[in-house]
């Protein structure tokens, strides 16, 4: 039939039309004789579409990503699927194992694309996503948390000049759309460079799980395979939140060491002089304001009380209209915080 989706290959693995599998790739031999590998579940669906990569952990310790994939791979609609869904929830294993953000050799595996297949354990990773993820897919949506000690409020970053990465964004429905640059040894660098047009979501901390997060991630994804004809359209369909884009964004560093007591919240409205925290001595005794540099709203922000002088503490995105920002983010909390019966 003409309409009959593609046999797609994983590794040494073939996923013909109508099946479901776990496919797991080799990565390297360690030290302790066993063998470390990436699991990735592939849904090729019966009837033609888009081949999509889902990828979480590529920070091994950015969790909400994996229970994102992990609900959304449960959802009954994907019987339905046309494309093929690619989906990675834990790309660093190394990482993920350990709890901790990086490899062996404290290598940050997104900064290593597209790799080697014979070099380091962060290149060999990066290898096999380039080859059996983003070589075989049309599209690319990639999860990510803030670092240990921040968190970031739900926003998607990708090259929005690209009309196809625009349309997509808003699609997803994060309260917050960013304009971000490429970064050397990326994955969206490299999706880039091979036409495969990428969403990064960046929400929550790392190390942590955090419910909003996690259903505007599966939400979002959702929407965005429905903008692509890959799921049915819903009968009722929920007003999609028009997202607000960032035209600049600017970490507010600690002008002093100290504990620091905040005053202001993520997705918050604030203007340039306002004050963001303070931070004071053991004794309280010295004090020091931390002043917002700019007018906008705030995306991410520093959950350690305790700060030495430089330490970013406040990500502010400059917006056209910072009211309009805050009534956005308060109307996806909204969204979000209520009916549980979204699958």
């Amino acid at each position: 039939m003409k309409n009959t989706n593609k046999t797609i290959r994983i590794g040494s693995d073939e996923i013909s039309p109508g099946q479901r599998r776990t496919v797991n790739l080799p990565v390297a031999d360690l030290y302790t004789n066993t063998t470390l590998s990436m699991p990735v579940r592939v849904i090729n669906g019966r009837h033609a579409g888009p081949t999509v990569f889902i990828t979480a952990a590529v920070h091994g310790d950015e969790l909400n990503g994996v229970e994102i994939i992990k609900r959304f791979l449960r959802l009954s609609s994907l019987k339905r699927l046309k494309g093929c869904l690619i989906a990675v929830p834990v790309v660093n294993v190394f990482g993920f194992i350990n709890r901790s953000r990086y490899l062996p050799d404290r290598r940050d595996l997104n900064r290593a694309f597209p790799g080697r297949e014979q070099g380091s354990i962060a290149a060999r990773l990066a290898n096999l996503v380039a080859t059996a993820l983003v070589a075989n897919s049309d599209y690319g949506i990639d999860l990510h948390t803030g670092a240990i000690d921040r968190t970031n409020l739900p926003q998607i970053r990708g090259n929005l000049s690209n009309p196809e990465v625009l349309r997509l964004a808003k699609e997803f429905g994060a309260p917050v759309i960013i304009d971000a640059n490429l970064r050397d040894g990326s994955l969206r660098q490299f999706a880039a460079e091979n036409d495969v047009p990428m969403l990064l979501y960046e929400s929550g901390e790392a190390l942590r799980f955090d419910e909003l997060s996690i259903k505007a991630g599966i939400r979002g994804i959702g929407r965005v395979l429905r903008a692509l004809d890959m799921l049915p359209k819903r009968t009722t369909k929920r007003p999609l939140i028009e997202p607000v884009q960032a035209t600049r964004t600017t970490w507010v560093r600690a002008p002093g060491s100290g504990i620091v007591r905040p005053v202001c919240r993520l997705g918050e409205r604030v203007k340039a002089e306002q004050l963001l925290a303070t931070i004071s001595d053991p004794f309280g005794e010295i004090e020091v304001k931390v002043l917002a540099s700019t007018s906008g709203i705030v995306i991410g922000r520093s959950t350690s009380p305790l700060s030495h002088e430089g330490d970013a503490l406040f990500h502010l995105a400059e917006v056209a209209d910072g009211k309009e920002a805050r009534a956005t983010v308060d109307e996806f909390h909204t969204a979000h915080a209520v009916d549980e019966n979204w699958g």
